[in-house]
């Protein structure tokens, strides 16, 4: 009998999750904190763990990063009920095998749940079974001294001195500041550092500063005493007292309040904190690892940032170039993300068309890896042939040299539209009897998403925001618009 731990601290959910799962054959063990679930972990390891996202001592993040520090193989899935982008895409990252949002669906929990045991037993069988048919795109020697565990630096010069920077700083105890623009692999540089380090075996604590409220930025990051605000209800660990041992990252410093600032310019000096409310202080031993995606330099001379703090954490810095700027590892870096996604849906995707691989080079990434690395995934999975073709690419990339080309010249659009009908972009001052009052609407709506997507970089989300609409939506509609354009 599977065994799941479910974290949650509304006790209806608990109790109906644990009357639901134990009809369906599990053994269910509920727990109401995060300190308690991870002092239960002590005594032995679940088959499977369900977690609430917002705990009322514990954020789920944190919870994560000490269970994964544990049993790195646990498969933990959130619960949340904020489902949007930001939510997934920081509890991947951290690790979670995946989420789900509620209301709660009995069909979602038991599919999800299914294929995390799954996923989990297949892992060590997949790791002894080199006979196991999984398409790996082959590297050359040379690419292949690239590679260091789950993070590839790339062929290019920059990216082979950052190699060599992240071996010569990581067996220190140097503060470190990573810059790079969003998506750049700044977190994954941060992890190889820490990996590097005589803390290693130690928890890796990652913090999104910009996700951070000016209000509970001082008691995520250092945890607070029940009863020394409205609300606290308990006792709560922070991120740093989690991370002691080890290494904290703390992303995007510079959102972080001037108040702040402050506590953490004594965190940083004298190696000790104290818990909002609290009256002792508590002895520290963190590696701390910052990343931002502007100059500090800049941000102190701004009054933003505090000097004296950024000369605190520019002990050593690396600077993370953009995708764009090193193309010849483009390709590198898409085939190691084919790679893996073919392991997780046991696919056997050869590699890119030559179509799509100039489309990559030629598209400037605005995500950079992150981008790259859902493009790929989405693509593996709507492919049905051997090699990843153009219609499996989001409709902005496999358009975007078009695109450009509308940019460049404005009259594109407005001249002669009966000849261009079947183009990305398609006038909307039509003759009345070349075309219908629907075929019009359409194509206006689409004029306004391009125009959406060219004001906000491509960046889908801030589009969707333009819009007015969800993400989803906008998604929903640039693939019909792709249907309707290739009929």
């Amino acid at each position: 009998m599977k065994r799941i731990l479910v974290i949650d601290d509304d006790r209806d959910i608990c109790l109906l999750l644990n009357r639901f799962l134990t009809r369906k054959g599990y053994h269910v063990t509920e727990m109401y904190t995060g300190k308690k679930a991870l002092a239960f972990l002590e005594t032995g390891k679940p088959d499977l763990i369900m977690c609430d996202f917002r705990l009322e001592d514990m954020d789920a993040t944190i919870l994560l990063s000490s269970i994964k520090a544990k049993y790195p193989d646990l498969p933990v899935i959130i619960i949340t009920g904020y489902s949007d982008m930001r939510t997934a895409v920081k509890v991947m990252k951290m690790g979670a095998y995946d989420y789900i949002t509620k209301p709660l669906l009995p069909d979602e929990i038991i599919f999800t749940i299914q294929q995390a045991l799954e996923h989990n037993e297949k892992k060590p069988e997949d790791q002894g079974a080199p006979n196991k048919k999984i398409a790996k795109p082959v590297l050359d020697e040379k690419e292949a001294l690239t590679y260091s565990g789950q993070y590839i630096f790339g062929n290019t010069e920059s990216f082979r001195k950052i190699l060599k920077q992240v071996n010569l700083v990581g067996p220190t105890n140097y503060s470190v500041i990573v810059y790079g623009e969003t998506g750049s692999g700044k977190e994954s540089i941060a992890q190889e550092i820490h990996k590097r380090s005589r803390r290693h075996d130690k928890p890796f604590i990652a913090i999104d500063c910009g996700s951070l409220s000016k209000e509970l930025a001082a008691s995520e990051l250092f945890g607070h005493e029940k009863g020394s605000f409205t609300g606290a209800l308990n006792q709560k660990i922070g991120s740093f007292e989690t991370a002691n041992g080890g290494t904290i990252f703390l992303d995007e410093v510079a959102n972080l309040s001037y108040d702040i600032q402050v506590s953490l310019l004594r965190v940083v000096q004298e190696r000790r904190m104290r818990r909002v409310g609290g009256v002792k202080d508590i002895d520290l031993d963190v590696r701390i690892i910052v990343a931002s995606n502007e100059l500090l330099w800049n941000a102190t001379h701004s009054k933003r940032f505090r000097e004296d703090l950024y000369h605190r954490f520019n002990e050593f810095s690396i600077n993370v170039p953009p995708l764009r700027e090193r193309k010849d590892d483009i390709l590198l870096f898409a085939n190691h993300f084919l790679q893996a996604t073919n392991q997780e849906l046991e696919k056997q995707v050869k590699g890119f068309s030559p179509e799509v691989e100039e489309i990559f080079k030629n598209y400037v990434w605005y995500g950079n890896l992150r981008e790259l690395k859902n493009v790929v995934k989405r693509a593996a999975l709507l492919t049905e042939s051997e090699y990843i073709e153009p219609r499996s690419l989001p409709f902005e990339i496999s358009n975007f040299s078009k695109l450009q080309f509308a940019d460049a010249n404005p009259s594109f659009t407005s001249v002669q539209p009966a000849a261009h009908s079947d183009s990305i972009l398609r006038s909307t001052k039509y003759v009345v009897n070349e075309t219908s009052l629907k075929e019009a609407s359409i194509d206006a709506e689409y004029e306004m998403i391009l125009q959406a997507l060219k004001e906000s970089n491509y960046n889908k989300s801030r589009a969707a925001q333009l819009l007015k609409i969800d993400r989803k939506t906008l998604y929903n509609k640039m693939t019909q618009y792709e249907e309707l354009k290739n009929h």
